[in-house]
């Protein structure tokens, strides 16, 4: 009987983003991880420069250190015939172009460039399946302004917020102030409007503090959030699936911080996770209700996580934001809660390559002209 044919699995990681390193330690997890008797893994590191590398000895990317040293040829995204990425090597005299065939592409890129919706456009017009949201929802889920806005239009709870320019903070930065204190009040929390792994967020105390804090959250943005803050318990529900997602069991962050802030997320010992959260059943459906609800508000596909304030007065929820590419790191959130719902983590990344491949092949039944 001939052995069937192991699925090509470009991985993609890395990237032109403040999450470069995050991005490695998702790979390195996704590598240790992916049954190689059912994928060919091929690792495409994307440098800080942006540049696509080919990484070709698999066995050696066993760490983070090792990803951020290697290096490899040159590889672009093919043509819709390809069915491939084009690989650039050095022949005798010039550069020839050599196609690596790919079945499908799984982008573990965090941040700008990687989940803003820019990379899924030129894989889709590769025409390759590519496991996560599709340009759309990856745009409007790494805008945290677009999203809140989204979700508003969608009836789903979430704090008061305003937003604004990086050029309005340069010219008016007392009219900013004022509407921030009359309208939002303090504490607040300033977060540039496309940034992940809490980079560049902050909480601010007072309007001392607000205008210290903006200074340095508009260097990440040209559009910045300010939302009111709570004094909430933090929660997050994962979701799987395209059309009919399903949301796995809702788990809490115990931050070492005052807020789960980059330094609590990858830093500090002191920062746990509790799965599933010791919340009521009842608080808990009500999450998972949500989660499913925020996905699919913005045509999410394939994967998310989607996190929530639980506030300690009143027990109000408020959706706080979707992330469309989770960590993938042994900490992160996303696969830990799917183990505790019964899907470990080689069989969570079966199920999310199975997933771009139906929604790609769904897809491939649009018709793009008459006749």
């Amino acid at each position: 009987m001939k052995e069937k044919q192991k699925l090509r699995v470009a991985l993609l990681f890395g990237g032109k983003t403040t999450e470069h390193e995050v991005s490695l330690t998702s790979a390195v997890s996704v590598m240790k991880a992916i049954n190689k008797r059912k994928y060919e893994v091929l690792p495409v590191k994307i440098s800080r420069e942006g540049r696509w590398q080919f990484l070709q000895d698999l066995s050696s990317l066993n760490s983070v250190e090792a990803l951020e040293k290697s290096g490899g040829p040159l590889l672009f995204a093919g043509d819709p015939e390809t069915k491939g990425l084009f690989l650039v090597e050095k022949a005798t005299s010039s550069e020839a172009l050599t196609v690596v065939p790919v079945d499908v592409v799984f982008p573990i890129l965090h941040g700008t460039f990687g989940e803003d919706g820019t990379l899924q456009g030129l894989i889709s017009m590769a025409d390759l399946p590519c496991v996560g949201a599709g340009v759309l929802a990856a745009s409007l889920g790494m805008d945290k302004i677009m999203m809140k806005q989204m979700y508003f239009q969608n009836d789903l709870p979430g704090t008061d917020f305003i937003w604004f320019l990086r050029r309005d903070w340069k010219t008016s930065p007392d009219v900013i102030q004022k509407g921030v204190r009359e309208e939002i009040g303090f504490p607040c929390f300033i977060k540039p409007a496309n940034s992940g792994s809490s980079v560049g967020v902050f909480k601010a105390h007072d309007e001392k503090e607000f205008s210290s804090f903006m200074s340095q959250a508009v260097e990440f943005d040209r559009k910045v959030l300010v939302e009111k803050g709570v004094d909430a318990r933090e929660l997050e529900c994962a979701v799987l699936g395209n059309d009919d997602p399903e949301a796995s069991v809702v788990g809490e962050i115990i931050a070492s911080n005052e807020f789960y802030d980059y330094e609590a997320k990858y830093h500090s010992e002191e920062s746990r996770t509790v799965i599933p959260a010791d919340i009521p059943q009842e608080t808990a459906e009500k999450v998972r209700r949500l989660a499913v609800k925020a996905f699919k508000a913005i045509d999410c596909a394939g994967m998310g996580r989607v996190d929530f304030l639980l506030e300690r007065e009143t027990d109000r929820i408020y959706v706080n934001e979707i992330n469309t590419i989770p960590g993938f790191t042994p900490i992160s959130m996303y696969p830990k809660l799917w183990e505790a719902s019964g899907i470990p983590y080689p069989r969570l990344i079966d199920r999310l390559i199975e997933l771009a491949i139906e929604r790609h092949e769904d897809l491939k039944r649009t018709k793009f002209r008459m006749g």
